[in-house]
């Protein structure tokens, strides 16, 4: 199994080069496509707008939301393409975690000027 910092490793090693080469400003959906490729070529199993579904009470929805990716069905992966970081970001990245069931994930937001300064991991369980 690989481990979850193999895979933050390898989702960031196929960000930084995107964001140099093409820069901030694009939609999310793009950034989106070329990372999932990128990580495709690198020979992960990557899956994109995935469907989570939400049980509370009596009420299911079969699409709560949709994850932008999901690496190796183990690491989510929300990006942004936003000129800000705003908390709630990480927050609805924390409850795209639990819904899914899942332990951990990357929060990267392509609209940031330097792609460090747009990068949070996020832990379910802690």
């Amino acid at each position: 199994m690989i481990s979850e910092k193999t895979l933050s490793k390898a989702v960031l090693d196929a960000s930084f080069p995107i964001h140099s080469d093409l820069g901030p400003g694009l939609l999310e959906r793009v950034y989106e496509r070329i990372l999932e490729a990128e990580l495709i070529e690198k020979g992960f199993n990557v899956r994109r707008q995935v469907p989570i579904p939400i049980k509370y009470k009596n009420l299911e929805f079969d699409e709560a939301f949709r994850a932008d990716l999901i690496v190796e069905d183990r690491m989510l992966v929300e990006l942004k393409a936003s000129e800000t970081n705003h908390p709630v970001y990480y927050r609805q990245a924390l409850s795209y975690l639990k819904l899914s069931r899942m332990r951990f994930g990357l929060l990267i937001n392509f609209g940031a000027e330097h792609l460090k300064d747009g990068i949070k991991r996020v832990v379910n369980g802690y």
